[in-house]
């Protein structure tokens, strides 16, 4: 990805969680900044649609790719990740701006939006790579569903049905037979995410490789494991009575004995403009409360 010289970053798309408390007064006031500032604001269409603003254009997911410089994303990991997987294949840089509760990826603070952005939009930030994941549902050897994946691909076992029993392929190679709740395929981005509430390991984002995380496995020794991120993978249903797969939780695909789920890292990558101090083990510290030490009357202990 190839980032424009930031006197060309001339039209920026606005992006908001529709949920989120003051989000309409908060991107209103955002836009007014980067207008005063000498920046034309596009808003993407459902942000303008749900908070029913009009005082900008409003572009959908690709015609913003096709047309702006630089997204800005004011909300959390989840309002990022929509956008994200939409914009991926235009190379349109993201910046995010946290107005949820953890923040991953959205990792300024709202409260230092303005000075952050003020440093950013002069051209004093860095840039950074993030990989997808992309998955094709194979049945009867016709595809019948596929998604983009940020975070993970998670095949998982229905609400009311017993373990899925998989048959999991790397490069053709024959790693193993699961019985489990799932597996989640994850990039390093989603380590951080559901893959490490199952117990799977913190992968830094400029790693190239994509984890393995059973979720409740029947066998004890089936353990989170790392394959390199050129790997093709295939997983088939073996046994199960209800089943599905999801795309980052926001696109499903019911299951079947028999369909096979092909998995790979995609072609397109994401481009996350950061502040020019920013580091990852600073987020980690902050989100994971690593700097948080217990204390008795005051004192470490």
């Amino acid at each position: 990805m190839t980032i424009k010289p930031p006197h060309q970053f001339k039209t920026i798309a606005l992006v908001g969680k529709f949920s989120a408390a003051g989000i309409a007064r908060d991107l209103l006031a955002l836009a007014r900044f980067l207008v005063d500032a000498g920046h034309s604001v596009v808003l993407e269409q459902e942000t303008a649609q749900y908070l029913e603003l009009t005082d900008y254009p409003v572009k959908q997911p690709e015609q913003i790719g096709h047309s702006v410089d630089l997204a800005i994303v004011l909300g959390g990991d989840g309002t990022m990740l929509g956008i994200a997987r939409q914009l991926a294949p235009y190379q349109v840089p993201l910046i995010g701006i946290n107005q949820g509760r953890l923040g991953f990826m959205t990792d300024i603070p709202i409260e230092q939006m303005y000075p952050a952005l003020t440093e950013m939009l002069a051209g004093h930030h860095q840039l950074e790579h993030r990989t997808l994941l992309e998955g094709k549902v194979i049945r009867d050897g016709r595809e019948i569903s596929n998604g983009l994946a940020f975070n993970d691909i998670v095949v998982a076992r229905g609400a009311g049905s017993g373990m899925v029993e998989l048959k999991v392929t790397v490069d053709e190679h024959f790693m193993y037979n699961q019985r489990s709740d799932g597996l989640i395929i994850s990039t390093p981005t989603g380590s951080t995410a559901y893959a490490l509430s199952a117990g799977g390991p913190l992968l830094h984002p400029n790693l190239a490789g994509i984890v393995f995380v059973p979720i409740a496995p029947h066998a004890l020794s089936n353990r989170p494991i790392v394959v390199p991120d050129s790997s093709k993978i295939v997983i088939e249903i073996s046994a199960v009575r209800e089943a599905s797969v999801n795309f980052d939780m926001q696109s499903f695909a019911n299951l079947i004995m028999g369909d096979q789920i092909h998995i790979e890292r995609s072609r397109h990558v994401i481009g996350f403009l950061h502040p020019k101090n920013w580091n990852y083990y600073h987020t980690l510290r902050e989100k994971m409360h690593w700097n948080e030490y217990p204390t008795v009357n005051g004192q470490l202990h």
